[in-house]
């Protein structure tokens, strides 16, 4: 399963609601460290399918979420666990270093 578009509208049901750990990529466009981050992410995504979900939150579209979860630099990344954020990275980080976290 790809990596799942999170909104306002759906952040609940994906997000708080699952039954697996949510690993949720908070980033922008225009964000180089985000774009050389990504291809990590999408691959944690695959390598993960069934155990974690990754969910990606554009700021810029999403401005209530990232201000909800105090988003003051980006990637940031933030494993919920139900329903509960649970650890964090910020800046760009190395696969191991956002598998350690899963």
């Amino acid at each position: 399963m790809a990596e799942v578009k999170l909104t306002t509208d759906n952040f609940k049901a994906e997000v708080l609601e699952s039954e697996i750990p949510v690993l949720v990529d908070f980033w922008a466009v225009w964000c180089g460290p985000c774009k050389m981050v990504a291809p990590v992410v999408a691959e944690i995504a695959e390598e993960y399918e069934g155990k974690v979900k990754v969910g990606k939150v554009n700021i810029d579209e999403e401005q209530m979420l990232a201000m909800q979860y105090n988003i003051t630099a980006i990637p940031t990344l933030i494993l919920f666990k139900n329903g509960e954020p649970a650890q964090q990275l910020v800046g760009l980080r190395s696969k191991a270093e956002i598998e350690g976290i899963l």
